[in-house]
């Protein structure tokens, strides 16, 4: 009788890719470390010392978001530009349209803190607000 062949060796597929990231969800700063598989899944979240450290990696791998803060021109004031931020983050491949969309813009004074300056920019779903009160010229 001959001995029987060896067990095949197991296949072993391709290594996930890792990508770091530098947390910024919490004063720690961690050093994060995303596995993504070869179909894009994330296999493994490493190196986070904090629950808002894990989806701060999963949020900035799948979905990279970004506040936008700028000025925009205003007449009638002391000041001739308006410092304005986004409410909430843009996707990030739109933050350079966000911004010319918003070299665009003129306001008249007075403007107040918070008045919206663009609702709803570039369809993003977040509007644009002032965030300082700039007073007309008397």
């Amino acid at each position: 009788m001959s001995p029987s062949p060896p067990p095949p060796t197991p296949q072993r597929g391709p290594d996930p890719e890792t990508r770091s990231y530098l947390c910024i969800g919490c004063p720690l700063g961690c050093r994060l470390e995303v596995d993504e598989s070869p179909v894009g899944d994330i296999v493994e979240v490493r190196g986070f010392a904090c629950r808002k450290g894990r989806e701060y990696a999963i949020q900035e791998h799948t979905d990279p978001r970004r506040l936008v803060t700028t000025t925009v021109a205003v007449d009638g004031a002391r000041w001739p530009r308006l410092p304005v931020r986004t409410v909430d983050p843009v996707p990030k491949d739109r933050v350079r349209a966000v911004c010319r969309a918003l070299g665009d813009v003129r306001m008249s004074a007075p403007v107040h803190i918070g008045d919206v300056v663009v609702a709803d920019v570039l369809g993003t779903g977040t509007d644009v607000v002032a965030t300082r009160d700039l007073p007309a010229l008397t």
